[in-house]
C-alpha cells in the first residue's frame, strides 16, 4: 500500500482516464467515487435547466448519494479528481469529503477540463471545509507527466 490515495469521480470517462493513469504510473491506490444512480448523457445536459446535474449544481447543500466509500486511514495525501462542473468542483465531491475522516490529511484535487482551472475549485472546498488541509491544486488534460512531483513534493 502506498501513502497516497487516488480518488476520482468521473462522469463521461475523462477523469477515470487521468486518475487511472497517475496511479498506474506511479504505483498509488485508486478509488472511484461512484454515484449510486449513474449519470446519463441528459443528466449532464449543461443547457438543460432541469436536468439532473444543473439542478444538483444549483443547490449547494445537494449531496448526490454515492455506492461506497473507502478507507483513508492509512494514507497522508488524498488526491481528489473530478471533472469542473460550474466552475467548481461537482457536489458529489462534497459527498465523498463528508464520508470520510480526511482530518490531518494532504488533500491534492485535479481537474478534467477543457477551459476552467482548478484554483476556483480548491478555494471553493477549503471554504465548505476550512478545517481540511487543500494543497495546490492542478489540471490535467491528459497528460500526467507532472503529477508525482506536484503529488509528492508541492
Amino acid at each position: 500500500m502506498s501513502d497516497v490515495l487516488v480518488t476520482y469521480f468521473s462522469a463521461s470517462g475523462v477523469t477515470k482516464k487521468v486518475a487511472e493513469k497517475i496511479a498506474g504510473e506511479n504505483g498509488y491506490d485508486i478509488f472511484e467515487i461512484e454515484p449510486v444512480d449513474p449519470y446519463t448523457a441528459e443528466d449532464l445536459d449543461y443547457t438543460n435547466s432541469s436536468s439532473r446535474s444543473t439542478v444538483e449544481m444549483n443547490d449547494k447543500s445537494f449531496r448526490p448519494p454515492i455506492a461506497e466509500t473507502c478507507d483513508v486511514s492509512g494514507y497522508d495525501t488524498v488526491v481528489i479528481g473530478f471533472p469542473v462542473w460550474w466552475y467548481t468542483a461537482p457536489t458529489i465531491i462534497n459527498t465523498f469529503i463528508e464520508s470520510v475522516d480526511l482530518s490531518g490529511k494532504t488533500i491534492k484535487a485535479f481537474c478534467t477540463s477543457g477551459g476552467s482551472g482548478i484554483d476556483k475549485c480548491v478555494s471553493d472546498l477549503q471554504a465548505e471545509y476550512p478545517e481540511l488541509n487543500f494543497a495546490k491544486g492542478m489540471r490535467f488534460m491528459g497528460n500526467v507527466s507532472k503529477a508525482k512531483e506536484w503529488i509528492e513534493n508541492e
